[in-house]
């Protein structure tokens, strides 16, 4: 089995719960949504097809126990399950699995710790969302949301309250450049909500520069 790799690279974790850790990213090729604010547009397509074996391969010269999966969309591609499921079986990762929540994530294998959008009305892709993956997330799983507006933020704390997201870890993030970080905390602290709030680490890091 082949799947189509736009890069592997070892860089600091900059969202979730193990944000500022040192992580193995696998990033796949190809996504299925066109969000407005999208920052890695280049793994729309291209990439090079690399085995399962190639890929585990190159992910373990790196000395960290934390391997990300990631796109574009990494479901988009039904062999990511396999990939998963295999970094599973190596000895001491902690593995995790960035998704948009517009493809069904009931398949992904149990050990995997689900990082989940939920798409906002700004990002241009909301009517893409899965909800029906709610259930399908465990204890340990994340959702994320993405927010570039005040209309976002309502939006989004409106979910919280209809699919009762509080019995998961819940992330609010604004939009690099678009929304500032500080309305954000602000808006939070005022609703009380129960939701950590986070910014993109590689970003205040390291721009745009791509393998971060």
């Amino acid at each position: 089995m082949q799947l189509r790799i736009t890069e592997i690279f070892y860089s600091l974790q900059g969202e979730s719960r193990t944000s500022g850790l040192p992580t193995v990213f696998i990033r796949l090729t190809g996504c299925p949504l066109r969000c407005k604010y999208c920052d890695t547009s280049y793994a729309f397509k291209g990439g090079t097809k690399m085995t399962i074996a190639s890929i585990l391969e190159q992910a373990s010269a790196y000395k960290t126990s934390f391997i990300t999966v990631t796109g574009g969309e990494p479901l988009a591609q039904t062999g990511c399950h396999d990939l998963l499921s295999a970094l599973c079986d190596q000895t001491g990762y902690h593995v995790s699995l960035e998704t948009s929540g517009a493809i069904d994530i009931s398949g992904v294998d149990q050990r995997v710790e689900i990082v989940m959008d939920l798409k906002t009305p700004d990002s241009g892709e909301a009517e893409k969302n899965l909800y029906s993956n709610i259930e399908f997330l465990k204890k340990n799983d994340q959702v994320k949301f993405v927010i570039g507006s005040r209309d976002d933020y309502h939006w989004s704390r409106d979910c919280l309250e209809q699919y009762n997201l509080s019995r998961f870890e819940v992330l609010f993030s604004p939009v690099h450049e678009k929304l500032p970080a500080t309305d954000l905390a602000d808006w939070i602290l005022a609703d009380q909500l129960k939701v950590r709030m986070q910014v993109q680490l590689h970003k205040i890091l390291w721009g745009d520069e791509r393998g971060r």
